[in-house]
């Protein structure tokens, strides 16, 4: 591996960072506190080529890498959750779900679009009975001619009202279980689409979460993604890019708790000198500083691994369980380091607290990726083959125009 970024890497990652810093920096306080998006986000990332940052070209992407991805990410997420979190579902969840299992028309149908920053997508799993549980998931697709019909419920899906298309799982076959999931690409203005935001989380706030229900909605048969009985496998390929966004993104929470920390303890004095030369503040900044090195170096491998097209669902998880943890960890920890003021909104700390938070929940909550990991330590887990190529980056591939 060669830790050094190039040029181009370079570049992107200002990009995101200038984006973030000027245009949402000043307004994200506002924002949490009314528990709304701020409307030009999803746009201005389409604008950005972010929305399409690893999709080739000739489907409208900016043909970038994987460790763009996580730089990216990193950026975003050092200002707030709500902009990488914005990413991490319509291009880590959708988008590249669609690269590797679409057809052709699929991809110029719906990939395209999404890419070019003109149509948003989301990510339909989790269900009012079904998290973790994945085969409790209630959702089924019945073939009708050349229709499936889709009924069912999701929630906490980031974009809900803010979307165009999802990517929905549901059962096609109720009793084979997780072999009985298919995933199917669905129109938000399709009719028989409810959808509705869920407001009062503890954080996030600036983002968009909510619910889509489907009753007796009709899609073409064309609309299913991959095969019937695939829809699982889809999800967890899916997962390991959107665990890897999650897990880049909270990499910048570190270094944004880190940053404040160390800002904060060289100006507050206690004791007749700087609080950062008590040593027990001392103690915590190294901590941070070890966390976010480690953090680093891991979505640079996992980002590596991404690009020669090798599967990393163990190194993701790792990566995911770790990054969101430490992150958590340390946003308390720059609170207790800010003391009262900490406790406050006056100061940034306690929202990057409340917003990590969920990190370790959702796309796997800290206990699934140990089980997984515990599973491939012990042997008792091996990955499957899939029917489909995982979409590594070939430079000359993802830069082709049309």
């Amino acid at each position: 591996m060669d830790f050094s970024l190039s040029e181009e890497h370079k570049a992107v990652q200002k990009l995101a960072r200038d984006f973030a810093e000027k245009e949402v920096a000043p307004i994200i306080k506002e924002a949490d506190r009314k528990q709304e998006m701020p409307s030009f986000i999803l746009p201005r990332l389409g604008e950005l080529g972010l929305l399409g940052l690893c999709i080739p070209v000739k489907y409208g992407g900016q043909g970038m890498d994987y460790i763009t991805l996580g730089l990216v990410c990193e950026e975003l997420d050092y200002v707030d959750i709500a902009l990488r979190t914005a990413l991490s579902v319509h291009l880590g969840l959708n988008s590249l779900g669609l690269l590797q299992w679409g057809t052709e028309e699929q991809k110029q149908l719906y990939l395209m679009p999404q890419a070019l920053g003109e149509k948003f997508g989301m990510f339909g799993l989790t269900e009012p009975g079904a998290g973790s549980d994945v085969a409790n998931m209630s959702s089924t697709a019945r073939l009708e001619g050349d229709s499936y019909v889709i009924n069912g419920e999701k929630t906490w899906i980031s974009l809900a009202s803010q979307a165009h298309h999802i990517l929905w799982f549901a059962k096609t076959d109720t009793d084979a279980g997780n072999a009985g999931i298919s995933a199917f690409i669905i129109e938000t203005d399709r009719p028989g689409i409810t959808k509705g935001d869920i407001h009062g989380k503890m954080g996030s706030r600036a983002g968009s979460t909510g619910w889509v229900n489907c009753q007796d909605v009709r899609i073409p048969a064309s609309n299913i993604l991959g095969e019937e009985g695939e829809g699982f496998k889809i999800a967890m390929s899916c997962l390991d890019n959107g665990r890897y966004t999650v897990g880049s993104g909270c990499v910048g929470v570190m270094r944004a708790s880190l940053d404040a920390s160390t800002k904060y303890a060289n100006e507050r004095r206690a004791f007749g000198a700087k609080i950062g030369k008590l040593q027990l503040v001392q103690q915590k900044i190294a901590q941070m500083t070890a966390d976010y090195e480690i953090g680093l170096m891991m979505y640079l491998k996992v980002g590596w691994l991404k690009n020669k097209g090798i599967r990393n669902t163990r190194e993701t998880s790792l990566l995911k369980w770790f990054a969101t943890e430490a992150a958590f960890k340390n946003a308390n920890e720059a609170i207790q380091i800010h003391g009262a003021y900490g406790y406050s909104d006056e100061y940034d700390v306690e929202r990057f607290m409340r917003n990590v938070r969920v990190t370790t929940i959702y796309e796997g909550t800290s206990e699934v990726q140990q089980l997984i990991q515990a599973g491939y330590a012990l042997g008792y887990r091996k990955d499957g083959e899939l029917r489909c190529e995982l979409p590594h980056y070939d430079e000359d591939e993802w830069q082709k125009s049309n």
